[in-house]
């Protein structure tokens, strides 16, 4: 027998497929606000860099000083004067008069706080300056700076341009700081749903554990055990279905240890019969020839034996039954002539049922059969035997009637156990007294009973009732 490697506990498996699924929402949910946020900031950027050069553009097309209200003629001049009276620059958003001399010297007026002063820096004025794009970004200390420019016609003095810019990484500060608040959010709540996740995952995996003991204690000497059902969830209907399960099993054993012990327990006479006589038989050939009738006869009970308790325990199995429609009045007619040639009674059929059910006609002729043999054995040469066959609501009967000495009251229930014999009348001895417990197997498959009405001196009526809505659904059951 192998045993199986340890795998990954379900726990485990279940706490790793949601704490799973969870990193990988948490994941795109940073991501995925990470880029709307720095999206927004970079729209603003953009934006902010449009709408400085267009205010520029038209406050040089006015070329007025606001505070004075006359003509500025000097460009250098116009672009001081704009930032002097019109500019209100953000945090990390800086303004720039500047002005490069044909000399290559660089003249800077700033506004704006920045976190590194870029007017300091001569050579990436000069490349702004000297681009020939009017947007860009150019790379310092402080991290990227995004710059828009408005050059001016150029004049004795030098080039002069108006340059307007936003330091990336500042602008981006709010967004990297609600990112890393998104992280420890998430990071708390990935923590706390590992362990909800591990003390749901444990309290939904119980009742399986519990199903697991269970089957672990299961032995085939023990087959008492069953799991309690709590609730109509799932794991309730999975535990009533291993509590069916037990039943099932606990049925296949029982049956099986009572063909053995019921085996074991009426071969054994036969077998000693039969090698008592082996033992003592002698040279005489009458007296071989008479034991070698005895044994037959003896093995040949034994057989019938053997072939009852295989039927008895046959009837266990749900494929024990084979239902079919069959016609009440065709089958009844069949059982009746087929037990009159059991013996030489006066055999009457006294009753016969119209209509079509659903049943195995071969199982009920046999135990019609087998009740027809049991009123032979209790009755003698040309005395009468009834049988006969009716519907009744949802019932079907069939029933074998004799005049026979009848069963007293106390046997009454005991005669369809195995092995039982009645005590009274002129019964056959030689049958192992199991043809009334086969009746009863039969009946019982249909989902029916097994009756018998007697009066001790006045005879017997056994019979069987088969309701004809269980017989329908076994049927039902059967095909599918």
């Amino acid at each position: 027998m192998t045993t199986a490697r340890p795998g990954v506990p379900a726990r485990v498996r279940i706490m790793g497929w949601l704490l799973g699924l969870m990193l990988l929402a948490l994941t795109v949910v940073a991501v995925g606000g990470w880029r709307l946020l720095v999206s927004d900031v970079d729209d603003r950027i953009n934006r902010g860099l449009e709408q400085e050069a267009k205010e520029f553009v038209d406050f040089a097309q006015v070329g007025r000083d606001p505070k004075t209200g006359q003509p500025v003629a000097d460009a250098y001049g116009l672009i001081k004067a704009h930032l002097h009276n019109n500019q209100y620059p953000e945090p990390n958003e800086i303004h720039l008069a500047v002005l490069v001399e044909a000399n290559g010297t660089v003249h800077v007026t700033r506004q704006g706080v920045q976190p590194v002063d870029v007017s300091g820096d001569k050579e990436l004025i000069r490349r702004i300056v000297s681009a020939p794009e009017s947007y860009g970004t150019t790379p310092t200390a402080a991290g990227d700076l995004r710059w828009a420019k408005v050059p001016l016609k150029a004049t004795g003095q030098g080039q002069p341009s108006f340059v307007t810019a936003f330091f990336v990484t500042g602008m981006r500060a709010s967004a990297d700081q609600a990112i890393r608040l998104l992280l420890l959010v998430s990071l708390i709540g990935f923590l706390l749903a590992a362990g909800v996740s591990w003390v749901v995952a444990g309290r939904i995996l119980a009742p399986i554990r519990t199903v697991r003991q269970a089957a672990a204690e299961i032995t085939e000497r023990d087959l008492t055990r069953r799991i309690p059902v709590h609730g109509k969830d799932d794991i309730a209907a999975l535990a009533e279905q291993f509590n069916l399960m037990l039943d099932r099993l606990e049925q296949a054993f029982r049956t099986q240890r009572q063909f053995l012990d019921d085996a074991s327990h009426e071969l054994r006479t036969p077998i000693t019969i039969v090698s008592g006589h082996l033992e003592l038989m002698g040279d005489d050939p009458a007296e071989r020839a008479e034991v070698v009738r005895l044994c037959t006869d003896e093995l040949d009970r034994m057989n019938r034996i053997v072939q009852d308790l295989l039927l008895l325990a046959k009837a266990e199995r749900p494929d024990f039954l084979r239902p079919a429609p069959v016609s009440l009045p065709e089958l009844t007619s069949d059982i009746d002539a087929k037990v009159r040639a059991l013996a030489p009674r006066r055999w009457v059929l006294e009753s016969m049922a119209e209509g079509e059910v659903v049943l195995d006609a071969q199982r009920v002729t046999q135990a019609m059969v087998q009740l027809a043999q049991n009123a032979v054995q209790h009755t003698g040469a040309g005395e009468e035997i009834r049988l006969g066959s009716a519907v009744h609501g949802e019932n079907v009967s069939f029933w074998v009637t004799d005049r026979g000495p009848g069963i007293a009251e106390e046997e009454r229930q005991a005669i369809f156990d195995r092995f039982a014999r009645g005590s009274s009348g002129r019964a056959d001895r030689s049958g192992a007294g199991l043809g009334l417990a086969i009746v009863k197997a039969i009946a019982q498959a249909h989902h029916g009973v097994v009756q018998v009405v007697s009066e001790p001196g006045a005879g017997a009526t056994f019979g069987i009732e088969l309701p004809l809505v269980a017989v329908v659904e076994e049927a039902s059951w059967a095909g599918s």
